[in-house]
């Protein structure tokens, strides 16, 4: 049985982790920094197309799935966005969305999915949205992924503090699971992370970091 997350919250908008002692989106504007980190970072919706297949490691509050799915409708595309994400510690329902509330541009993608949150769905359809959450330690479920990722959102706690969804053997299985000219984004520009996404055969490049973070990283499956 998974375990749920075990939260206190900062300014009462912002949940931290107790167990990982790490906030779950950036204390300066996490839907901005959503933006800049995972969409800017996987050239999004430039390659979006029907059937764009977003994998994720942390699941947390829901923010970066509403986030794509908001770029997805804006941007008016056609067919299906597919989400996986994967996470070990699922939030409560109602604290994914006393989180999501923090948010007013995303209340309206909140409120359209919450009845999913609350049956406890892990899998669900709609007219333009296949989701799938995989719960359990991501090291041994990534591999079982049906559909190559086109694009990851790379979203664990900090290195520091969660080295278990950052380690070498993960990074090949994402690299295993990625489609060619897949690619991959994340706040953080640990040297070993870069490393191990290199050597799992990912072209890495370091980028200027989001808010008070000097860099944060990307990588391309050739």
């Amino acid at each position: 049985m998974n375990q749920p997350a075990e939260l206190t919250w900062r300014d009462g908008q912002v949940p931290v982790s107790q167990r990982f002692d790490d906030p779950y989106f950036s204390l300066e504007n996490g839907l901005e920094e959503t933006g800049y980190v995972f969409l800017d970072g996987n050239d999004l919706p430039t390659r979006f197309r029907d059937g764009f297949h977003i994998a994720e490691l942390g699941f947390g509050t829901g923010l970066n799935l509403l986030a794509a799915l908001k770029l997805w409708r804006d941007t008016k595309q056609a067919g299906k966005l597919h989400f996986t994400s994967f996470e070990a510690f699922p939030m409560k329902p109602e604290d994914m969305l006393a989180a999501q509330a923090a948010f007013p541009d995303l209340a309206t993608l909140s409120t359209e999915l919450a009845p999913q949150w609350h049956t406890g769905a892990t899998a669900f359809e709609t007219d333009d949205l296949k989701f799938n959450l995989i719960l359990g330690d991501a090291r041994e479920t990534v591999s079982n992924m049906a559909q190559k990722a086109d694009a990851w959102f790379l979203d664990g706690f900090s290195p520091a503090k969660n080295p278990e969804l950052w380690e070498p053997q993960l990074m090949a299985q994402l690299a295993a699971q990625t489609a060619t000219q897949g690619t991959a984004a994340t706040y953080t520009a640990a040297g070993f992370v870069r490393r191990a996404l290199a050597d799992a055969g990912f072209e890495v490049t370091r980028r200027t970091g989001f808010g008070r973070k000097r860099h944060m990283t990307t990588a391309r499956m050739p």
